[in-house]
């Protein structure tokens, strides 16, 4: 049976980091590993040629930090999936590469198997945001600067926008409104056509600075 691989760029600056995150992946076959570089510029330079499916970006690096990489690279690379790979939760750097355009974040002292799981979870756009950093985008946005948007939503695609913007798995969504994951999976892509965004970071951006969350009295988990 063939395998759909996921083509996996690492960018990190350490020898020992970058050898432990390959040894990782390689104990999933659905993902490669099609090039290691050290810092942002070099991943700029590689993105040209080879454009992978997935990279794996640290934040403190010489040359080109993570940061400013991930927003060079989804500036030219829109579709391409970039996860954040650090050794702290530093709630302020997570934030900003999100706000640049990275999907998600994994620390780096996880377990093998959660990252392998947490990157299939991207992959399959279904990976939520944690309910922190959900947090700090509802506290930096001030919903009154910007226009309702005009976008017609149902009831239950309110629901489930509410659920995402909570960081709620797609499972956890299934649970708390009684629908299958399927339904949810659906009705996030009609969501996402809807409002002509990629997937569910940008949805909870929008969401959140649109207004369109205006009810925060519904159940939380």
């Amino acid at each position: 049976m063939n395998v759909t691989k996921t083509r996996v760029l690492i960018v990190d600056d350490h020898e020992h980091a970058r050898e432990a995150i390959e040894v990782i992946l390689s104990m999933d076959v659905s993902f490669e590993v099609i090039g290691v570089v050290t810092n942002g510029q070099e991943a700029i330079d590689f993105m040209d040629k080879w454009l992978p499916d997935l990279i794996l970006m640290d934040i403190q690096m010489p040359v080109m930090n993570g940061l400013e990489a991930t927003s060079r690279i989804k500036q030219i690379f829109p579709y391409v999936k970039i996860v954040m790979i650090t050794v702290s939760d530093d709630m302020l750097h997570l934030l900003e590469a999100i706000k640049r355009g990275a999907q998600g974040y994994l620390l780096k002292n996880l377990e093998p198997s959660t990252w392998l799981e947490y990157l299939h979870s991207i992959i399959n756009e279904e990976a939520p945001l944690s309910r922190d950093v959900a947090y700090q985008i509802l506290k930096e946005v001030n919903v009154k600067e910007y226009k309702q948007t005009e976008v017609k939503l149902t009831t239950r695609e309110l629901d489930i926008l509410y659920g995402v913007a909570s960081g709620w798995t797609n499972k956890e969504i299934a649970s708390q409104y009684e629908i299958s994951e399927y339904t949810v999976k659906n009705h996030m892509k009609n969501i996402l056509q809807k409002l002509q965004l990629q997937n569910r970071v940008q949805l909870t951006r929008y969401a959140l600075e649109q207004g369109l969350i205006q009810d925060m009295n519904r159940p939380h988990l």
